[in-house]
């Protein structure tokens, strides 16, 4: 508005200062005698005066507003382009634009597609490398997760076993019934408890798997062992090393979480290619969280993000309460030649 404004008014100023020449050329130096019928009255009571102060106002006013419109629709589409300058495929898909504006545009898609394929170099070589130092590291965690299966699980079936111990003292009335349900549900919990921990015993690479055959013997383990239906789609998609060992973590958190806290009866997993793209979602319909307040699940999506971070690909997380979660991930494929070098 401000922009519009002092456009209008210097329009004014330049309006009036060439009306002025072309009467100062045409009358001479301003004299009362050959002046005189700018502001006098004509035959239709209005002075030449106001008729050109009319003029330039409204003329003014359109080619201000002209130009602010047309400002805006080339800011909005400039807005559209630099959005899309992160996309695959930029260079072909962008077409409209003038030589040095294309030409910059290209460049700061290149620098961003150079970058990412740093970061996916990168993962692949931290992959490769900490491959010689897997067993080490795996005994390490083990330990770790039998301490907490030891101060977790073990408790609550301890817990079990004693409610058990004084059912059996009782006669089957209604207080025995509700033990029965708190016992139930306890050693229920514990085993969610022990599954969600024993996801993360899963080796830290695929080895010799691809990611869709990691994921299907995961969910395969998992429907054996749950109380809720798992449904999924997975197709085999050419990922690099890194990235197939990064989503098939991110997997594990996910469905981590969902075993914890969700109290899902649904989840469904996708894995697919779209639009070069490859989408991992995980998505459940259990209690869901509020992504500002609770931090119950705080450190597994930490996880999630930095392991997204780190293969240069992209990732949200949408939690309704009481509705349930989605994870999506996705990462830019490489065309075939890019595979190939």
């Amino acid at each position: 508005m401000i922009a519009f404004i002092i456009r209008f008014f210097i329009l004014m100023m330049v309006f009036a200062t060439f009306a002025l020449n072309i009467f100062v050329f045409l009358l001479g130096q301003p004299q009362e005698e050959t002046w005189r019928f700018l502001w006098e009255s004509n035959e239709y009571s209005i002075p030449i005066v106001a008729v050109i102060a009319i003029t330039a106002t409204t003329t003014s006013f359109f080619i201000s507003l002209w130009i602010s419109i047309s400002l805006k629709i080339k800011e909005n589409q400039m807005t559209r382009i630099v959005k899309k300058v992160a996309e695959p495929d930029f260079a072909q898909k962008f077409k409209k634009a003038n030589g040095s504006l294309k030409k910059a545009l290209r460049e700061t898609n290149e620098l961003i597609e150079t970058q990412r394929t740093s970061l996916q170099r990168l993962s692949n070589e931290k992959v490769e490398t900490n491959d010689a130092i897997v067993q080490e590291r795996l005994l390490a965690e083990r330990q770790r997760l039998a301490r907490e299966l030891h101060d977790s699980v073990s408790q609550q079936l301890f817990a079990a076993s004693m409610l058990l111990s004084a059912l059996t003292e009782q006669r089957q009335d209604d207080l025995a019934q509700k033990q029965l349900k708190q016992v139930e549900k306890i050693v229920q919990q514990a085993q969610l408890e022990m599954r969600a921990l024993l996801l993360h015993l899963r080796p830290v690479a695929l080895h010799n798997k691809s990611l869709a055959e990691g994921l299907e013997d995961l969910i395969v383990e998992l429907q054996e062992k749950v109380y809720f239906n798992i449904d999924y789609q997975i197709e085999e998609i050419g990922l690099s090393k890194a990235e197939e060992d990064h989503l098939f973590r991110i997997a594990q958190e996910a469905l981590s979480n969902t075993l914890r806290h969700a109290k899902a009866t649904e989840v469904e997993l996708l894995l697919i290619a779209r639009d070069q793209l490859a989408i991992l979602r995980i998505q459940d319909n259990g209690l869901g969280f509020n992504l500002e307040g609770d931090k119950t699940t705080s450190y597994g999506l930490r996880n999630i993000a930095e392991r997204a971070v780190e293969i240069g690909c992209t990732y949200k997380i949408v939690s309704v309460p009481d509705e349930g979660t989605i994870v999506e991930v996705k990462v830019p494929l490489k065309k075939e030649e890019q595979m190939n070098d």
